[in-house]
């Protein structure tokens, strides 16, 4: 009996165990031409959280956000894109083309994707923009331009995404 009021009597002692709370971040990557070897990778404040160089199907993400006062960065990259993944008819429109889809984003449940693309974002104070960016040169065969992003990669590019968290008073900003 001693012994374990001890052991409880020196775990009172200690410092207080500190709870973390965090967010869950979802969203879908998948691609509309499966034969294509086209990658996409993912990435959180420069740590990878997915690496792909063949998507084939739909690939569910899913990571826990500290949230703790901070900004972070997410980011998806499209490689592997070549031209003859998009196929063009003799007056040069686009008949098909591999794309790398990103959908159904959602933050602790509550789906964020609408904000995504129609709202300005604070955090690029470099170009006037949207929440979410996509940044690509058409495959090396322009300059490199910063477009909206409509939910799908065609380019050879990154997507990048800034937002702060605790997360529920960014979305309060941002919806």
């Amino acid at each position: 009996m001693w012994r374990v009021f001890q052991a409880v009597q020196s775990t009172q002692s200690q410092s207080p165990i500190k709870i973390m709370n965090t967010v869950k971040l979802k969203f879908d990557v998948g691609t509309t031409d499966a034969k294509c070897k086209l990658g996409a990778k993912v990435t959180l404040d420069n740590n990878i959280i997915y690496d792909n160089p063949h998507v084939t199907e739909i690939n569910h993400i899913s990571h826990d956000i500290d949230d703790q006062d901070a900004e972070h960065e997410l980011t998806i990259e499209l490689y592997g894109k070549l031209s003859q993944h998009t196929e063009v008819d003799s007056e040069g429109n686009i008949v098909k083309d591999a794309l790398i889809t990103v959908e159904n984003f959602r933050i602790d449940d509550i789906d964020i994707s609408s904000i995504l693309t129609c709202y300005p974002n604070q955090l690029y104070s470099d170009v006037p923009t949207h929440i979410i960016r996509y940044c690509h040169d058409f495959n090396g065969t322009q300059p490199a331009v910063v477009d909206q992003f409509h939910g799908s990669l065609g380019c050879n590019g990154i997507v990048r995404l800034k937002f702060t968290t605790p997360i529920y008073l960014w979305l309060l900003e941002n919806m």
